[in-house]
């Protein structure tokens, strides 16, 4: 049985008075999703419109620890 399942069966057992706790918790759950989703498209986005020639410039592993002073 999956996770989807096992918590379908188990709405079964919950008193009606209980559900308007579930039903917060569910969307609170897909609400944080949604968010999380739209930060990450607007981090996105705030990178492909950032004017910085030197945006998409390499570093290598030992020019980042030289610069961090981690030699």
């Amino acid at each position: 049985m999956s996770n989807r399942e096992r918590v379908i069966a188990l709405l079964d057992s919950v008193p009606d008075y209980k559900m308007g706790y579930v039903l917060a918790y569910i969307q609170g759950i897909i609400a944080d999703e949604e968010a999380d989703d739209a930060f990450c498209q607007r981090m996105w986005e705030n990178y492909e419109n950032d004017p910085d020639p030197e945006k998409d410039k390499g570093y290598s592993l030992e020019e980042c620890k030289q610069e961090w002073g981690l030699d």
